[in-house]
């Protein structure tokens, strides 16, 4: 623990831009190691590739096979041999609170490694990845690791926007994807949590390109707005239905579903104006829910909204799909239909929430084909575990 306490120590104190030299001096110093790498997930989640100076010349490297993919898909710390003789290279999950951000590999000789050595390098990974989000105000290094290709302006837009793709506590673990990752126009998630309540808003503004990113972006900071203001869920919905309204006059709206999780019971405050679609995987069974629609936020002045209640239960699975998805059709024009999503669903019933946006999206490529995507599509997975005794002990 001295060891990780003088890594961290040196990440701190560290440029936002010198994190990895700084990780691989200090871990040369205390632990050997030979070679430091750190890999980062790009945008659509398929390949890692090296922390650098841009252009990068390294070979991009996959975020499901391979050594370090095995690392990434599984989130544990994965050890083989290294490239040296007498080395082993040790690949370990950079996550920030469920949030998956990349790889730190680190090769180092045999002598000096045991699983003690891996459980605190996999400390290290972890806390290097907190410094990276902290970084990432100060420096572009880090997030130009996580492009294949360059993105739309819009896209730009987008990503800047985003909490994250994955968030993870006791009581709900959460994955979501955007797709097309570097041309994605108006589909949007956000989500905020709290001791006892998690918000998760799901946003489609109409449009393409430019404007429908700059209508998400003043639907989701509208919302944020009054959400931070203590406003009720349904006072979030009227506000922010009253800044798109006042910017366009009626002419532009957006579709959004909004949800308030109270963590204690698993009982569900839902907002539904215009919203993406909701499904739900519970015993086996794969359902659409069926919500009370209202008119999306902007359409006309003074809208007013009301709420629904519902409830998730342990071990249920929320899949909330945007029109992107339902809309695709296949080179011979066929629609990707409910049946065809029920049964991804199912496919997909045994990974994680962090992996089952990019494996239903895979297959809705599969299904389109090599016709271009006429809309952008966006997946959001929430497994529910509930608040177990032990936590509603600690919080009381």
């Amino acid at each position: 623990m001295d060891r990780l306490a003088s890594v961290e120590r040196t990440l701190r104190a560290a440029d936002p831009h010198a994190l990895l030299d700084a990780a691989r001096k200090i871990l040369a110093d205390l632990y050997g190691s030979l070679e430091v790498d750190l890999l980062m997930a790009d945008y659509a989640m398929t390949i890692l590739q090296p922390v650098g100076a841009l252009p990068l010349t390294f070979q991009p490297l996959s975020a499901q096979t391979g050594a370090p993919g095995r690392a990434f898909g599984a989130q544990e710390p994965y050890p083989c041999e290294g490239p040296f003789p007498d080395t082993v290279t040790a690949h370990l999950p950079v996550t920030v609170r469920g949030d998956r951000l990349g790889v730190l590999s680190v090769n180092l000789p045999k002598e000096r490694y045991d699983a003690d050595v891996l459980t605190e390098l996999a400390d290290v990974a972890e806390s290097l990845g907190h410094q990276i989000v902290v970084a990432e105000r100060d420096t572009d290094l880090y997030l130009q690791a996580r492009r294949a290709e360059r993105l739309t302006l819009a896209a730009e837009i987008q990503w800047g926007l985003l909490p994250g793709r994955s968030c993870a506590r006791e009581e709900y673990e959460l994955g979501a994807q955007l797709e097309p990752a570097y041309a994605i126009h108006g589909d949007n998630f956000d989500w905020s949590t709290s001791d006892d309540h998690l918000t998760l808003a799901l946003t489609n503004g109409m449009g393409e390109g430019i404007d429908a990113a700059l209508l998400t972006s003043l639907a989701i900071n509208a919302l944020r707005n009054a959400r931070r203001a203590g406003l009720n869920l349904t006072d979030q919905a009227c506000m922010a239905d009253q800044a798109i309204y006042g910017q366009h006059r009626g002419a532009l709206h957006v579709s959004v579903l909004l949800l308030r999780f109270h963590l204690p019971t698993g009982n569900v405050e839902i907002v539904d104006a215009g919203s993406p679609r909701v499904w739900r995987l519970r015993d086996g069974t794969v359902e659409a829910i069926a919500l009370e629609g209202q008119l999306p936020l902007g359409m006309f002045e003074d809208s007013v909204y009301t709420s629904q209640n519902w409830r998730v239960l342990p071990g249920d699975r929320l899949l909330f799909v945007s029109d992107g998805v339902y809309d695709v059709a296949s080179p011979a024009g066929e629609r990707y239909s409910e049946k065809a999503l029920a049964r991804a669903i199912q496919a997909t019933r045994l990974l994680p929430p962090p992996q089952v946006p990019r494996a239903v999206l895979h297959e809705l490529a599969g299904h389109r084909g090599e016709v271009v995507a006429e809309d952008d599509a966006m997946i959001v997975c929430l497994d529910w575990r509930g608040r177990s005794a032990d936590g509603a002990a600690g919080r009381s």
